[in-house]
């Protein structure tokens, strides 16, 4: 607590330094109580202004923080994803359901995916924050698709994304008319074969093809 200003700057001059090093901290896994009022105030924002994180791990004070609905714009402006860790905020904070931020990110357009944080200690899987996404919140398939998506859109694997939009809704141009398809077109292919990331979207998009041809 007493440094993390400190070190919210350090990270930030070190981008500086290394532009093209990804980051993700653990921002906000607090809850009242658990520290001072005034604890609670920037945690989030200091990672996201200060160190210019790219992820955002926890997030689960977020409604405490010091003028909330302006950092979850500015984050979803910026595009900083936060790991969602629906068991482990429950089991330590003492965080869940409608207390959790997780519909508010969602509201204000923040993106997130779903995390198991340490699967040693809180004895869960990813699919099991899935199916507790789903009985808290609600989530329709097609949630759970973005939410996937995310995962991979965000993540620090390298190359172009597939995708030309945040929605989900066009792929990128060398790829746009093979939705749907099974194999790529040569051009998507040397494009798929250009960035690792692309071509892992592109298996989760058959995959989900799959899937869902058996419906």
């Amino acid at each position: 607590m007493t440094d993390y200003a400190d070190h919210m700057r350090i990270v930030g001059y070190l981008r500086t330094l290394y532009p093209k090093v990804r980051v993700s901290l653990h921002a906000g896994e607090l809850a009242p109580g658990l520290v001072p009022p005034e604890g609670l105030c920037c945690h989030i924002r200091l990672a996201v202004e200060q160190a210019k994180a790219d992820r955002i791990g926890h997030g689960a004070d977020v409604m405490y923080e010091d003028r909330p609905y302006e950092l979850m714009k500015d984050m979803a402006a910026k595009r900083v994803l936060v790991e969602i860790n629906l068991t482990s905020n429950d089991v330590i904070l003492g965080i869940k359901g409608k207390h959790h931020p997780f519909s508010f990110y969602r509201k204000f357009g923040v993106p997130v995916a779903l995390s198991t944080d340490d699967e040693g200690i809180s004895r869960i899987d990813l699919t099991h924050e899935y199916v507790r996404a789903v009985e808290t919140y609600g989530l329709s398939y097609a949630d759970l698709k973005h939410l996937v998506r995310n995962s991979l859109e965000y993540s620090f694997l390298p190359g172009a994304s597939l995708w030309a939009s945040s929605d989900y809704a066009r792929l990128a141009s060398a790829c746009e008319s093979d939705a749907g398809a099974e194999k790529p077109s040569s051009t998507c292919d040397a494009f798929l074969k250009g960035s690792e990331k692309a071509a892992q979207q592109w298996e989760l998009e058959k995959r989900f093809g799959v899937f869902e041809a058996g419906f």
